[in-house]
């Protein structure tokens, strides 16, 4: 089968999306199909590149003004993206996204025949945060961007989404049902209880006390600084260190809260930590964290549980579908500092709890293998061909 897959975020973009789509990729070629990507490029000028055996075709973007990493395809992109599906000739295409390239692979798409699903990692509430607007202005620019993306998707022929929630969610802001739910998935063989901590500890000189790991993004949304300042009152009972892996706007804001919470010595910013050294810091972990409230699914907290470490995280969003309260680990109510530090103290010092959460968390992981979800989208797929796919007329005559 051929499959173009789309996206406004991919390789080197760190974030849940971008790994999502490069492991799908990579999955789907492992298992045969021709796989073709189109995504933005990471300079002003168009081009098509051969990385690892894949052929991407790379559409000029521009940085983000304020948004060190970020960069965002400029409106005008339809006739590269029609070249792209013209150059890959697919017999189905997969969306991962409404944005420009998104949205411009879907019409493309349209316009030639070709069966289309879309899988939505979007939530306004990733993008008002930076808007600095009074609630109301905030409130009508996300339903304009609910209405928009509900536009969009309703233009192809199959909807996914990460969890149940995200599904309930988009068909709430008006796409076309039946929405389906499709875990973003994990690679089970590559985090495990069994990774040694020791080379993360040595990189990031920790030491082996307890330790609580926050992995993503340091922005807004994520809610970091909650975490920052639940340290003291837990390290009121516990000799606790925080460990905060990953890049972002907050960064600076969070360095200098932790000195002026007296934390600093025992917080570590290892800034960007590459995705194969990734299953070390879990490994170093403790318990793991998230306090962040616009969660679709939450990669890293799958990744967490695959590591076999019990998860405290906000109870907003899809975190609940992860973190079962008791279980695997702890909710808490967004905002409420003490909660989180009783939750997490809790964890740190009950030894049996601690370890029963972390094989519960395997438990429920397991659900989450990569794997199932390459078989799921493989079915998608193929239920939208004709047994024989034949390419459509005006597909064909594009390609001469």
């Amino acid at each position: 089968m051929r499959v173009l897959i789309g996206s406004d975020t991919y390789y080197p973009d760190v974030n849940g999306a971008s790994y999502f789509t490069q492991r799908l990729v990579a999955g789907l070629q492992q298992r045969g199909h021709e796989v073709q990507v189109v995504a933005a490029a990471r300079t002003a000028r168009s081009e098509v590149v051969v990385r690892g055996g894949t052929t991407e075709h790379r559409v000029r973007s521009l940085p983000v003004p304020g948004h060190p990493g970020f960069r965002a395809t400029p409106p005008g992109v339809r006739r590269r993206v029609r070249a792209a599906v013209l150059a890959a000739r697919p017999d189905v295409v997969h969306a991962q996204g409404h944005f420009a390239i998104g949205r411009a692979l879907i019409r493309a798409a349209r316009e030639l025949g070709i069966p289309v699903v879309a899988t939505n990692h979007f939530m306004p509430d990733n993008l008002v945060y930076y808007l600095g607007l009074p609630t109301p202005l905030e409130r009508a620019v996300e339903a304009w961007a609910w209405k928009d993306f509900a536009r969009v998707f309703n233009g192809a022929d199959v909807v996914t989404a990460p969890t149940p929630f995200a599904a309930a969610l988009a068909e709430a802001e008006g796409v076309r049902g039946p929405v389906t739910a499709v875990s973003c998935g994990m690679d089970l063989s590559r985090f495990s209880p069994d990774v040694d901590p020791a080379p993360f500890r040595a990189r990031h000189h920790l030491d082996a006390r307890p330790t609580i790991t926050y992995v993503g993004r340091l922005d807004a949304e994520k809610h970091v600084d909650e975490l920052i300042r639940a340290l003291p009152l837990v390290r009121a009972t516990v000799d606790a260190q925080l460990v905060v892996v990953g890049t972002g706007h907050e960064h600076e804001a969070l360095v200098a809260l932790a000195a002026a919470q007296g934390v600093a010595e025992h917080v570590r910013f290892t800034g960007f930590v590459a995705d194969a050294d990734l299953p070390g810091a879990y490994a170093a972990a403790s318990v793991a964290v998230n306090p962040g409230t616009a969660e679709l699914q939450s990669i890293v907290t799958l990744e967490a549980m695959a590591s076999g470490r019990p998860v405290v995280g906000a109870d907003a969003r899809a975190l609940p579908l992860l973190v079962h309260e008791g279980s695997n680990g702890h909710l808490f109510t967004p905002g409420d500092v003490v909660g989180l530090a009783a939750a997490l103290t809790h964890v740190l010092t009950d030894d049996d709890a601690r370890a029963s959460m972390g094989r519960q968390s395997l438990r429920l992981v397991a659900a989450h293998d990569v794997a199932a979800t390459l078989d799921t989208f493989e079915g998608l797929y193929a239920a939208l061909l004709p047994t024989a796919p034949v390419r459509p007329p005006a597909l064909l005559a594009g390609a001469r």
